[in-house]
């Protein structure tokens, strides 16, 4: 569901400019509940001579806006136009969540066939000319897919099973690859970590954007563990951070888990791989960043798996050796031992 916020005369005249092929920007900010007209440029030089020269002035590290460019390329509505999204990391997350939940309306508003691609972006280096043709590259590729997933993907091709994987990245793979995949934690995200730090939250699921290849929030509901099952998607994978209340040899403790979800099959390739090799990056991150220790983390196929007694045990494993260590030796063996064992209190005397 998308909030709709009231267009401006003012912005909605500039945008019917735009569509008959005036203008070559065309920025939107929202003020006061309203979507306006925040700047307007015309062409001088080529698209790729203006693009830096107009656009990068009008990214304000500390507010979002949307900004739409015009190609010197036609189709058959006229010009190609470029939807950018700026959401710098530093702006207020009410605002970046207000552009989030309008974007689609500006879409609308100014029609989606002109638009011949779209780019999203955190930093300058995001949506900058040079940034963008780094998107156009990578969209016109083979297959839908970096250059560092491609080689994840053959990896698994060729050993034939996913969780095989991980093993054949950290032997094979070059570092660079790993740092490729390293996907940065978008705000909300963040706020819930250091939400989680301060125990004012128990419970943060996050999902991958493979699009974006951000990670996302998804939720922070408060969770019991008896809520833990319904906690996990049956169709999609998901990161897991819950803290685990509980009392342990007569002492109240709150253990960070880390609880990776992953269906089986009913997910992609592309979704199984980026999960996987995500994870380790992930966690390095929250416990250095955030200073939170995970005790235990764990990998699931359903929430079925999360019972109490399973995160207990995981938490706290029973020490089975120390007792196999002082076990009561066993008679000798036979039909004779056996016989000497069941007969009197002398011959187990003597035994002992």
């Amino acid at each position: 569901m998308f909030l709709v916020l009231v267009v401006t005369d003012e912005l909605r005249q500039f945008l019917v400019k735009a569509r008959s092929g005036m203008g070559r920007l065309i920025q939107v900010l929202i003020r006061d509940e309203q979507l306006v007209l925040g700047a307007y440029r015309e062409p001088s030089q080529s698209w790729e001579e203006d693009y830096d020269h107009f656009l990068l002035p009008l990214l304000d590290p500390l507010e979002p806006c949307y900004i739409l460019y015009r190609l010197d390329s036609q189709n058959a509505q006229g010009y190609e136009w470029l939807f950018i999204s700026w959401s710098p990391d530093q702006s207020p997350v009410r605002q970046k969540m207000l552009y989030a939940a309008t974007r689609a309306t500006v879409k609308k508003e100014f029609g989606g066939g002109h638009v011949k691609d779209e780019i999203f972006g955190n930093v300058e280096d995001d949506v900058c000319l040079q940034g963008y043709l780094r998107h156009v590259s990578s969209s016109s590729g083979p297959a839908p897919l970096t250059a560092a997933e491609q080689e994840l993907q053959r990896i698994k091709i060729t050993e034939g099973r996913v969780k095989q994987v991980k093993t054949e990245i950290s032997v094979e793979t070059k570092h660079q690859t790993l740092q490729g995949l390293a996907f940065p934690l978008q705000m909300e995200a963040k706020r819930a970590l250091q939400q989680l730090t301060e125990r004012r939250i128990n419970y943060i699921q996050l999902r991958l954007d493979t699009e974006k290849e951000t990670i996302e929030l998804v939720h922070t509901r408060p969770t019991e563990t008896r809520d833990m099952p319904c906690r996990i998607p049956k169709d999609t994978p998901r990161y897991h951070f819950f803290l685990y209340k509980h009392t342990h040899e007569g002492d109240y403790l709150e253990s960070v888990v880390f609880i990776y979800s992953m269906p089986g099959y009913l997910c992609s390739v592309k979704e199984r791989m980026l999960y996987s090799t995500c994870k380790s990056r992930l966690l390095e991150e929250v416990e250095r960043d955030y200073h939170i220790e995970v005790v235990k983390k764990l990998e699931i196929d359903s929430g079925e798996e999360l019972t109490e007694e399973y995160l207990y045990e995981e938490v706290h494993p029973k020490q089975h050796a120390h007792k196999q260590a002082f076990a009561k030796p066993r008679g000798p063996a036979g039909k004779r031992g056996n016989k000497r064992l069941i007969r009197g209190g002398g011959e187990n005397g003597e035994n002992s």
